[in-house]
């Protein structure tokens, strides 16, 4: 057409989408023959003849090798109360190599792209493949057409499925299973090269430096002032490592690959919204006002360990930096509320909780935090006002933020911001106050910015209510005896005045300690910190109010020894 042919500007550009997108085709539709040539070439750029095997075909259009390293994988359920699909493709092993990820996906016999399954197997392949490789993929996708929504991307290139995040987690196991049980036997190919004299002179000066694989001369040294963390997942580095606690066997924390991969899988990509355009003008607000610096530090930092109750300690090249996992959270939690708008899975509450009873309460903790005792009648009256507004807006909070609340008040579902991460239910009653409070219902911006911030704050990783009891926090789970006279025999552990009291530990109070403030730092470490890397877009304001702070530059502190 006229007008398509005077923006093409190159016509290799677009005979090069022509030959991915006809070589996509024949290596899936196996029983036609596919052929493409470029006008006046004497050969064709994808030639396939129809065969009833499909190595033959991918062999045929990307190479023996490619075909020689693929592996058969097959998935399915039909659990109609979770996932209804059937799986089967060919993966690349772990001697495969390649510059780009190539995944060719058929969802019930039609090409799409699915970004949120493509991201969550580049991180089971990340673990298997060298660091500069790329997997290919092949995938063929057969689910009920009820449970395809093909509506969410313009060019129906895009499609989102029904529970699709339990199907992405069962395929990314199964592919992670094949690829250990591949993991046994690796092949390299070797190059035999002479090294140079000086090569030979540099190692035998220096004999703990081995030479590369490819059997060439040595790397290059690096200084140690200049050395930096490379490994995310060893736990050798972190704080922890060097710290004598004891280990809390029912928390089962497995700091594996598998456990860090499930922590952060995402049954969505961050990017997909429901169409509306406040919620569009508030993801744009985020995009528009993110700090570019801040950014680089979040998406390569390596997590060393936290340094209190709020701050833990991250690297970044040769920094250090002390970064409030708090004030993080909560922005997180936020951009990932708007980003899943009207996209919500549910936490379902075992009991549902009374929306009246609730907002007493976190109206009688501001008595408390004041010191101050309001009218109880009043509190009543709020408490009853509010109830009655959220119930008037059940609706719209279930659609489009997974908040249920039923005919009775009582809520009963909130949703999943962040996979694998529910919110300390102790904050409930503040969250269900602010969402009583704090909302503007009248302007529909306003409104959504004021439930997503709530929800944020909510999610946010707050230290848990109980006391650290790590160091000076042991004394609030001391229990005192009964006084007892000085005359009497004993062991006293302390006395006040001329009575003597004995103190013990209420152990059963700080197990539950230990047990919460040791699985939010898990969750900091292996939900947080993950998910921070691929999501978060840290806004301006945090370079300025104290949530990242620079302490150190290990290079200046190795000067700095070394004069010592």
């Amino acid at each position: 057409m006229t007008a398509r042919r005077k923006t093409l500007q190159n016509a290799a550009d677009d005979y090069s989408k022509i030959i991915d997108l006809l070589s996509r085709f024949a290596i899936h539709h196996i029983n036609v023959s596919f052929s493409c040539r470029k006008h006046g070439a004497g050969r064709a750029d994808v030639h396939s003849v129809a065969t009833d095997a499909r190595l033959n075909a991918i062999r045929s259009v990307y190479g023996v090798s490619v075909a020689h390293n693929l592996l058969e994988v097959e998935a399915s359920d039909d659990d109609l109360s979770s996932s209804v699909f059937q799986m089967s493709g060919l993966i690349s092993n772990c001697n495969f190599v390649a510059k780009k990820t190539t995944m060719v996906l058929f969802i019930n016999d039609r090409l799409v792209d699915w970004t949120a399954l493509k991201r969550a197997l580049e991180i089971v392949y990340s673990a298997t493949l060298p660091k500069a490789s790329k997997p290919f993929i092949y995938m063929s996708i057969i689910v009920p057409a009820e449970h395809v929504d093909v509506n969410v991307h313009p060019t129906k290139r895009e499609v989102s499925l029904l529970n699709q995040e339990i199907i992405i987690e069962k395929i990314q196991s199964v592919v992670e299973s094949k690829l250990r049980s591949s993991n046994e036997a690796r092949t390299y190919d070797e190059q035999m090269a002479e090294p140079s004299p000086s090569a030979q002179n540099n190692l035998l000066k220096d004999s703990n430096l081995s030479q590369s694989p490819s059997g060439g001369s040595k790397p290059q040294k690096v200084p140690v002032n200049k050395m930096v963390r490379t490994d995310a997942t060893d736990p050798a580095g972190r704080l922890h490592a060097y710290l004598q606690n004891k280990p809390v066997d029912h928390l089962g924390t497995d700091s594996s690959l598998t456990a860090v991969r499930s922590s952060i899988r995402q049954r969505r990509k961050p990017k997909e919204t429901a169409d509306l355009t406040s919620i569009q003008e508030l993801i744009d607000e985020i995009d528009c006002n993110c700090h570019s610096g801040l950014l680089e530090v979040v998406r390569h930092c390596t997590y060393i360990g936290m340094a209190d109750d709020v701050f833990a300690l991250l690297q970044h090249d040769t920094h250090l930096y002390l970064a409030n996992v708090v004030n993080l959270s909560k922005e997180l939690m936020y951009q990932q509320v708007l980003r899943r708008f009207a996209h919500f899975n549910a936490i379902q509450l075992s009991d549902p909780a009374p929306l009246q009873e609730l907002i007493m309460l976190a109206l009688k903790e501001e008595d408390l935090e004041t010191e101050c005792s309001g009218d109880h009648d009043l509190k009543e009256k709020i408490a009853e006002m509010n109830t009655e507004l959220l119930k008037q807006k059940t609706e719209m909070l279930q659609e489009y933020f997974g908040i249920e609340i039923d005919m009775n008040g009582n809520l009963s579902r909130l949703p999943v911001v962040l996979d694998q991460y529910a919110p300390d239910m102790d904050h409930v009653p503040e969250f269900v106050l602010c969402l009583g409070n704090d909302v503007d219902w009248e302007d529909e911006k306003n409104c959504f910015q004021a439930i997503s911030a709530a929800l944020g704050n909510f999610y946010a990783m707050h230290p848990p209510m109980l006391p650290n009891p790590s160091g000076d926090g042991l004394q609030f789970y001391e229990k005192k005896k009964l006084p007892w006279h000085p005359e009497d025999e004993g062991n006293p552990a302390g006395k006040i005045g001329d009575v003597t009291m004995e103190t013990e530990i209420d152990h059963e109070l700080l197990s539950e300690a230990e047990t919460a403030w040791a699985q939010r730092e898990w969750s900091i470490q292996h939900v947080l910190i993950p998910a921070m890397r691929l999501f978060l877009k840290p806004p301006t304001f945090m370079a300025t109010n104290g949530t990242f702070v620079q302490v150190a530059s290990l290079e200046k502190l190795y000067k700095i020894f070394e004069r010592c």
